[in-house]
């Protein structure tokens, strides 16, 4: 089948169009690791034992500066399957400080989930491991 220059054009601006779209989904406002803010993650006690647990979280900018107004959500699990997660929302104590009440319902190795929406509508999505969590 022979294409005439209108269907090629058609056709040549069409994959331009697909094109933009995939590259604009790629771009940030999505969820993923934002490489330029800092965060630090602590969980007291340490180290981590069964039972309640303060978890401590600070989020920066790339200048340093604390990230306040963020929407932070913690999710913990164990490294293997089979066990039931532990959410919690963190609440701001102080601008770019966040802490949350977790529960670790056993030894073993854990990590935790940070799910964090920006003040500029940004989605970080970071994992932090909490190996060996003791059992008392």
């Amino acid at each position: 089948m022979k294409l005439n220059i209108t269907s090629k054009l058609l056709y040549g601006l069409a994959c331009l169009l697909l094109a933009t779209l995939s590259l604009t989904a790629c771009q940030r406002g999505g969820s993923g690791d934002l490489t330029d803010i800092g965060m630090n993650l602590t969980v007291s006690p340490d180290p981590p034992a069964v039972g309640k647990a303060t978890v401590i979280l600070t989020l920066s900018d790339a200048n340093g500066q604390p990230i306040a107004g963020a929407e932070v959500n913690l999710e913990a699990n164990m490294s293997h399957a089979g066990m039931v997660p532990a959410f919690a929302q963190a609440a701001e104590a102080e601008p770019g400080r966040y802490e949350a009440s977790l529960e670790f319902t056993m030894g073993g190795d854990w990590f935790i989930l940070v799910k964090a929406t920006l003040p500029d509508g940004q989605k970080m999505e970071r994992q932090v491991d909490v190996p060996g969590v003791k059992t008392r």
